[in-house]
């Protein structure tokens, strides 16, 4: 709120105030008239109530303006900081106050339940996801002893549900307030290589060609939340690519490309396909498209200080570029480095 909104604000409701000291000013200056007392008399009793009529009026301003900009302050600090309000003068001031502290006791009482309860369904997807991961690979030894077409999809499908998996413990790790990234220089030849090597099979299976060259880059990254951002890209590229290619470049300065000559995508659905759940046209006709994968690469990419969009036309392909330059999170790199030289 402006200065300005706020005078308004207290003018209007001190109007009363201001009308009762308007009419008494009124009723002495009909008693004096009636009685025929000379201007002066009249004049100079009238500016000296006007002037202290005045001075109280800016002091009640100052106070409730004084006290407006200390709830302010409060305002915009966390629920456990809200504690020096400003000083009790009046019966609805601690009425106010005391309200308040029963609210803020509430709100303190339902975060630890709901920390409490995210604690434990964190814990129970964890235990989830690391149990079916052992069936799966059983799964997976089990089909290394067959050479045939049906063991060869029957891999793939595993390797999907595995993604699937891995996505629904991103999803959780995500919002969670204890993040686990490490950051160090990563070399993103290695990063690409491995998730490149996930999907090999498909790749032959379905006579899709990979050109690639050595990207030789280093980057300042997180090497396991980028490697998730990678095969979901490249997972994605080989859903929606029926035949052709997928490139994988480097453009200056340090720009990753994943490009497929795939079916593209509709020019009202590429600013949406970061959203959470959002499918368009090409997810509703593959019917096989969660709308989540694409909305963790941006919430993986933002957390990390990348970059990441997408370009595509129809009939033609998309490049997913993420931008990998990190100044923004290289300045808070050095700064908590200079805090913990100066500790």
């Amino acid at each position: 709120m402006s200065r300005e909104q706020f005078f308004k604000i207290y003018l209007r409701q001190s109007r009363k105030g201001i009308g009762i000291f308007f009419l008494f000013c009124a009723v002495f200056l009909c008693i004096f008239l009636l009685y025929d007392l000379p201007a002066g008399a009249v004049v100079y009793p009238a500016l000296i109530c006007s002037v202290l009529g005045a001075g109280v009026l800016a002091r009640g301003y100052y106070s409730a303006y004084q006290k407006h900009r200390e709830l302010d302050r409060i305002a915009q600090l966390s629920s456990e900081l809200m504690e020096h309000f400003p000083e009790k003068r009046t019966a609805a001031d601690w009425d106010y106050q005391e309200v308040i502290g029963h609210l803020r006791e509430e709100q303190s009482s339902l975060k630890n339940q709901l920390d409490m309860r995210y604690t434990d369904m964190m814990e129970y997807y964890t235990v989830w996801v690391h149990q079916i991961k052992t069936p799966i690979a059983s799964m997976r030894l089990m089909l290394q002893n067959e050479d045939s077409d049906q063991a060869r999809r029957l891999s793939e499908e595993l390797s999907r549900i595995e993604q699937y998996v891995e996505m629904v413990l991103v999803y959780l790790r995500l919002d969670s307030e204890s993040k686990d990234h490490v950051f160090r220089k990563c070399d993103l030849d290695q990063i690409v290589r491995g998730e490149v090597k996930k999907f090999a099979g498909q790749f032959i299976r379905r006579k899709i060609g990979l050109r690639y060259e050595p990207l030789g880059c280093e980057v300042l990254t997180d090497e396991k939340w980028l490697a998730f951002v990678v095969e979901q890209v490249i997972s994605n590229a080989l859903k929606y690519t029926e035949e052709g290619e997928i490139a994988i470049t480097l453009e200056e300065p340090r720009t990753l490309c994943i490009r497929d000559t795939g079916i593209g995508i509709a020019p009202e659905d590429l600013p949406r396909i970061f959203e959470k759940g959002y499918t368009g046209y090409n997810g509703r006709a593959d019917k096989k498209a969660s709308g989540i994968g694409l909305y963790l690469c941006r919430r993986i990419c933002t957390q990390l200080g990348h970059r990441i969009w997408a370009e595509s036309a129809p009939g033609v392909g998309t490049v997913i570029k993420v931008d990998l330059e990190r100044e923004e999170l290289q300045v808070e790199w050095h700064w908590h480095e200079k805090v913990l030289t100066q500790m």
